[in-house]
């Protein structure tokens, strides 16, 4: 008997099942699909927080998970022998107006204080081949952010984990508490019962570039991020697509990677590897969504990643594991299930 089963073998399942097992649970995980064969298994990885301002526990509980991530990964790659694709080599964004140069200026401030310390905020000239057009020759830099490969970050999941004995089965019986971690399946299943829509799948569309930066920071720019991988491709992304016909990559994409090469100049000739298109899962209170299912004792949820998943992934899994081993609840207010009931 499992002490807990685990149904989605995405990032919120898999890092929940990594911190599980490290706590000395049996662990089973089921997924059909195998692992992140869903919108885990894109191409961009951006672990960026929100802006040091308007604080609130979404932003807190992101803080927490960012601090905590390289620690969380690092593990995972000991354990498993296998890169994440983890850095932590801050962002980059260009600032457009004088408006946001105010603003900018002063986050500078509220970031030493919201940021613990253990992060910062600053303003610097732009500079280099590397540094994305910006109006003012001015960039906001935050050391706060980093980046992974999302599906080489799940593949090392998958190796910790059979490193203690824990493979991905495709059916099979639930045993004890279970954890239902199956994104926009998972979402679709509850809209069922729910006396309004609790979240929706979004499309989101990718692209992988042949362009080395390793070790750079990311930028975000003109509304898409740009990340640098260790393995010396770059991504690009991603579109939001509340309606969507089909789930293959299409012209969106293509004024993606237009509007990062005119964001990016040396990214002008760099040939494209791989286009990507996912559904990602969005909660209705656009936070994630974690704790009991209502009216399914023993059973509960971990969904609504929706863009921050991989960033929130190792409080999400710290958090499920206190909840479902330990009866410890800390989920936030409005991350409980009930807040997109």
């Amino acid at each position: 008997m499992a002490d807990i089963t685990i149904r989605g073998a995405g990032i919120f399942g898999l890092a929940t099942a990594w911190v599980c097992a490290q706590k000395g649970a049996t662990v089973r995980i089921i997924d059909p699909n195998g692992p992140a064969k869903g919108a885990s298994g894109g191409v961009v990885g951006a672990l960026a927080p929100h802006v040091p301002e308007n604080w609130n526990p979404k932003k807190q509980f992101q803080l927490e998970s960012l601090l905590m991530a390289e620690t969380f990964w690092r593990g995972v790659s000991d354990a498993s022998g296998r890169h994440s694709g983890y850095v932590r080599s801050g962002r980059l964004q260009p600032v457009v107006d004088d408006h946001a140069l105010s603003l900018a200026q002063a986050r500078v401030e509220t970031a030493r204080d919201l940021w613990q310390g253990q992060a910062e905020w600053t303003l610097r000239p732009a500079a280099g081949p590397w540094a994305p057009n910006s109006p003012t020759g001015q960039l906001i830099f935050d050391d706060l952010s980093a980046h992974l490969h999302p599906a080489l970050a799940c593949a090392a999941l998958v190796g910790a984990l059979e490193a203690r004995g824990i493979t991905i089965e495709a059916d099979g019986p639930v045993e004890g508490p279970t954890l239902w971690a199956t994104g926009i399946v998972g979402l679709q299943e509850l809209n069922k019962t729910a006396p309004r829509p609790m979240g929706a799948g979004v499309k989101g569309q990718a692209a992988l570039l042949q362009y080395d930066m390793a070790g750079a920071p990311q930028l975000y720019a003109d509304g898409l991020h740009i990340i640098p991988h260790a393995d010396g491709t770059t991504a690009i992304g991603s579109t939001t697509e509340n309606r969507y016909d089909h789930l293959q990559p299409d012209e969106q994409l293509d004024d993606v990677i237009a509007r990062a090469r005119a964001a990016v100049p040396v990214l002008e000739y760099a040939p494209v590897i791989q286009r990507w298109a996912g559904v990602r899962p969005r909660a209705r209170s656009r936070a994630p969504m974690l704790g009991a299912w209502p009216g399914r004792p023993n059973h509960f949820i971990a969904n609504g990643g929706f863009k921050i998943g991989f960033g929130m992934a190792p409080k999400v899994a710290e958090t499920m594991a206190a909840l479902i081993l330990d009866g410890d609840n800390t989920i936030p207010k409005g991350f409980e299930v009930s807040a997109s009931a």
